[in-house]
């Protein structure tokens, strides 16, 4: 039977497309007297191990002047620095200094476009300018960032140093920051330098492939200039597949088409492959793209889809599960995702419109205060979506067979991806091989996965061994590479070792930092150069803070204990096992 509630959750989709303000997410940086005794969290209000970021004090430069003194200040004080953006969408640590006496330097107001040469098609912007800026900006010049994330709340300095990313195997790929032509960093000194050394960068020296994607730890992007092209339109269909062929399909799929990306509902046995392509700017059609997901949203109706969640879970409801995933894709799908012919209503397929409007989306962030009645969805103010996120690349070269592993997966417990489904499955983007030093390595497909996490660390999720086991394939077995902003602690384990240019990125860094300033603990485990990122301790294994080894990194007490996995016995994972089954 749907109950209600059930029911609820896909209808309850629809009201983003009638809500029309929002209250703008906080600032996530608190301090509680003149920037003095601060904090820093991330969008979501929880790092991966759920600790408090401190810092002694939080900086809001306005000029690239006012940056060099505050770095040349901490540096002659010798004070551990980072750099925080005015959404900070990381789900690591990467915004955390180490200590409590840090000073945290907020890019807030370095949010000003300062150049669009429209004879070379660049555009020269500050560090703090958002994805949304750049793109409207480039537009009105008749100019466009050829690819791009598909959130605009993303600031153009915290989506380099992280490695933000589109999804296209065409041109130089779908990575930001394979379209930078010159940056400006400023980064620590000597007496010699004033304490600051500002670095400005071109394409004709090597470190700026280390500088255009640096996990924060090479000083503060000031300037950044991006290669644009001239505006153009696209057409865009969803196609709805059986799932069977996907394996064969996905690697080909991108060459095929520019923007290519593929939904997958494994669970349910299907694939949603998005048709998108340039088209000549005199076709007809205005075309709208306003992400479902990124619109406002009443906070009671994220209070009620997250309490059926919790007893879901709880009840270990399965078919639940399963019925609010049916009904949230059946949903997204006759909505078209968010897209409209013409701003206002969707006719049908193919929706053709011009890249800037079709390319990213978060309406959430636009609108005044509204005493929190509506919220970006995963706003931590309100009692919403609250999950964790798995998300790597896989080489074209192998992805098929691991897509055929997840299927056999699926084939096992043929309910256990509805998880994934609730938030809309697994979404697979195209990625190129990057010339940055920690960028990809070979052309691959992009997984995102997000799924329910609990406000209890403790407390397993449903299908806990299926979702550690399809992380610990793709990692182990066909040698993923984590997205940097995104992921548990787990993911980033040995990771610097996949990179063919790790030294390289490493010269560097000691060339900037050579103290290591703008480091933190989790960046120097991350780069290889300080313990293990991965955290061991009671229940570990739960959110993916460690593989377990043991069952007290599990929840014995509630029934889950440290197993091999299915289908990949190298896998180890938290599992349910029956009392009869124990005996």
């Amino acid at each position: 039977m749907v109950t209600f509630r059930q029911v609820f959750r896909s209808t309850f989709l629809f009201l983003f497309l009638i809500i029309v303000s929002c209250t703008p997410p906080e600032d996530p940086i608190k301090c509680f007297s003149k920037n003095t005794n601060c904090t820093i969290t991330n969008s979501y209000g929880t790092f991966p191990d759920r600790s408090i970021c401190q810092a002694a004090n939080a900086v809001y430069p306005t000029t690239e002047e006012e940056l060099i003194s505050l770095v040349a200040n901490a540096t002659k004080g010798k004070r551990k620095m980072k750099v925080a953006t005015r959404y900070s969408h990381s789900i690591p640590k990467l915004v955390c200094p180490d200590g409590i006496d840090g000073l945290l330097i907020s890019t807030k107001y370095l949010n000003r476009v300062l150049e669009i040469d429209l004879q070379s098609m660049r555009i020269n912007v500050e560090s703090g300018v958002t994805l949304r800026q750049l793109i409207n900006e480039a537009a009105k010049a008749g100019l466009a960032l050829p690819y791009a994330p598909y959130w605009w709340g993303l600031t153009i300095g915290g989506l380099l140093s992280t490695g933000a990313h589109g999804s296209t195997l065409w041109g130089k790929g779908s990575s930001v920051h394979d379209y930078v032509v010159a940056l400006t960093i400023v980064s620590p000194g000597g007496p010699e330098d004033g304490y600051a050394k500002v670095r400005r960068l071109d394409e004709s020296n090597s470190e700026l492939n280390a500088a255009k994607v640096s996990l924060g730890v090479l000083g503060v992007i000031s300037k950044v200039t991006l290669q644009l092209q001239p505006l153009f339109k696209r057409s865009i269909t969803y196609v709805v597949k059986n799932d069977k062929g996907l394996g064969d399909e996905a690697s080909s799929f991108g060459l095929k088409h520019e923007f290519a990306d593929i939904s997958w509902y494994p669970s349910q046995h299907k694939a949603v492959y998005r048709i998108d392509d340039r088209i000549s700017s005199n076709t007809s059609g205005n075309g709208l793209y306003d992400i479902i997901q990124f619109r406002s949203t009443l906070s009671v109706g994220l209070a009620l889809v997250r309490t059926t969640e919790e007893n879901q879970e709880s009840l270990g409801n399965a078919e639940g599960k399963c019925i609010s995933a049916r009904l949230t894709t059946t949903t997204l799908l006759t909505s078209a995702y968010g897209l409209t012919n013409n701003g206002i209503g969707f006719t049908g397929y193919p929706v053709i419109g011009y890249h800037n409007r079709l390319q990213s989306s978060g309406t959430c962030l636009d609108s005044p205060e509204d005493a929190l009645i509506t919220v970006c969805p995963w706003d931590p103010r309100v009692k919403g979506e609250y999950f964790l996120q798995t998300t790597f690349s896989i080489s074209l070269s192998v992805v098929k067979n691991f897509i055929q592993d997840v299927q056999r997966l699926v084939n096992l417990e043929p309910k256990a991806l509805c998880v994934l489904e609730q938030y809309n499955g697994i979404l697979m983007r195209y990625v190129k091989a990057s010339s940055a030093y920690l960028g990809k390595q070979e052309d691959a497909i992009d997984f995102d996965i997000t799924y329910y996490r609990s406000k209890d660390p403790m407390t397993p999720r449903l299908y806990e061994d299926i979702l550690e086991e399809i992380e610990q394939l793709a990692l182990f077995k066909y040698g993923a590479l984590p997205h940097w902003g995104k992921n548990q602690n787990l993911a980033f384990d040995g990771a610097v070792k996949k990179l063919k240019n790790a030294g390289e990125f490493l010269k560097v860094k000691q060339m900037y930092d050579p103290t290591g300033l703008f480091s933190n603990e989790w960046t120097d485990q991350v780069l290889g150069l300080k313990g293990s990122v991965t955290i061991v301790r009671k229940g570990c294994a739960l959110e993916g803070l460690c593989i377990c080894s043991e069952d007290i990194h599990c929840a014995p007490n509630k029934g889950y204990f440290c197993r091999p996995g299915k289908i990949y016995k190298n896998a180890r994972v938290c599992t349910l096992i029956s009392e009869k089954k124990q005996l």
